[in-house]
C-alpha cells in the first residue's frame, strides 16, 4: 500500500500515522481506469500485455540482433487477453454509436435500418469488434478472420457468451489469402501495421468488397512525421512497436517491417500499391486511433 501511494495509484489520508491507523483510498477518477473493465478508459489490461512481453524478452533480443521477428502466438495468453481486454470496451461502447455514426453515417444508417449487410472483420483477434457489430446491428451478418488459432477460439467463445453466435462466424485464415467475396463492409481494426504483407492484405480486402462496398481500416493515430513525435501517446506507441508490433510483423518473411508507427503517408503508399485510388481520413475523434476509408 505504501508503494502504491508513493507511485500515485492510491492516496493515504495520513502518512505519519502508525501503520495500523493509516487509511488508503482510490482518488477520484482512478477507479474507472483500474477496475471498470467496461469503460474505454480502463487501462488495467495493459498490465497483462506487459506480462506477455516479459515472457519473450530473450526472443526480442535475438530478433533485433538478427533481423528476424517474434511470432504473435509466442506472446501467449497474457498478451492476447490483455489486448482483447484493452480493445473490448472501445468496440462495445464506440464502434457503432460514435465511429460509424460520425465517420460512415450512410453505412451506419443502412445497418440501423436492419438491412442485411455482410461484414468481413479481418484480423478480428478475440472477436470483440465482430460482437460489437452484431450487438448494435441485428440485421448484419459478420465473418471474422484471423491467422491465430487461439484468438479464433476466444472469438467463438465471446460471441457465444454475448448471444450473437448465430450471426457471427469465425475462421482461421491468412488475411492476404482470403478469397474474393461480396461483402458490403470490410474492416481491419488495429492490425494492418502488424502484418508482414500489408499491400497484399489490402489487395485482398479490395477483392472482398462488393461493388459500392466500403473498406474501413482503424490504426494508430501517429504523428505525421518523426519530427512531430512528442508526448505520452507517441511514447506509448513507440514502446508498443519496439516490444511487440514490429517483431510480430517481422516474424514472417519477406516483411514490410511497418510497426506501430504507420503514418498516413505510409497508408496511402500501401493503398495505391494495392490498387486503391485514394484514402480518406475519416472525421472520427479518438486519442489513439485514426480511421481510414479506402476508395
Amino acid at each position: 500500500m505504501e508503494q502504491q501511494t508513493v507511485t500515485g495509484i492510491i492516496v493515504c489520508d495520513e502518512r505519519t500515522a502508525t501503520p495500523a491507523d493509516r487509511r488508503f483510498s482510490l482518488p477520484a477518477g482512478h477507479e474507472i481506469v483500474l477496475l471498470d473493465a467496461s469503460s474505454p478508459a480502463c487501462l488495467a489490461p495493459i498490465a497483462l500485455m506487459a506480462a506477455g512481453i516479459a515472457g519473450v524478452l530473450p526472443q526480442l533480443l535475438t530478433a533485433y540482433r538478427t533481423g528476424t521477428g517474434v511470432p504473435y502466438a509466442d506472446y501467449g495468453a497474457d498478451f492476447r487477453d490483455g489486448q482483447a481486454g484493452f480493445n473490448r470496451p472501445a468496440f462495445m461502447n464506440l464502434l457503432s454509436s460514435e465511429w460509424l455514426a460520425s465517420g460512415l453515417p450512410e453505412v451506419h444508417q443502412r445497418l440501423q435500418s436492419g438491412e442485411h449487410l455482410r461484414i468481413a472483420d479481418v484480423a478480428c483477434g478475440a472477436g470483440w469488434s465482430s460482437v460489437a457489430f452484431a450487438t448494435a446491428y441485428p440485421g448484419a451478418r459478420i465473418d471474422g478472420y484471423d491467422i491465430d488459432d487461439a484468438s479464433i477460439v476466444d472469438a467463438r467463445r465471446n460471441a457465444a457468451d454475448a448471444g450473437v453466435a448465430d450471426r457471427v462466424r469465425f475462421e482461421v485464415r491468412d488475411a492476404a489469402d482470403l478469397p474474393a467475396g461480396s461483402y458490403d463492409v470490410v474492416c481491419v481494426f488495429e492490425a494492418l501495421h502488424d502484418m508482414s504483407r500489408p499491400v497484399e492484405v489490402l489487395a485482398a480486402l479490395r477483392a472482398l468488397c462488393a461493388e459500392g462496398g466500403t473498406v474501413l481500416v482503424m490504426d494508430e493515430r501517429t504523428a505525421d512525421s518523426f519530427a512531430e513525435s512528442e508526448g505520452p501517446v507517441e511514447m506509448f506507441l513507440y514502446g508498443a512497436s519496439v516490444l511487440h508490433c514490429l517483431p510480430v510483423g517481422m516474424a514472417d518473411q519477406p516483411s514490410a517491417a511497418t510497426g506501430t508507427m504507420m503514418r498516413t503517408d505510409t497508408v496511402r503508399t500501401y493503398a495505391k500499391a494495392a490498387g486503391f485510388a485514394d484514402v480518406e481520413v475519416l472525421p472520427i475523434e479518438h486519442d489513439i486511433f485514426r480511421f481510414y476509408r479506402f476508395i
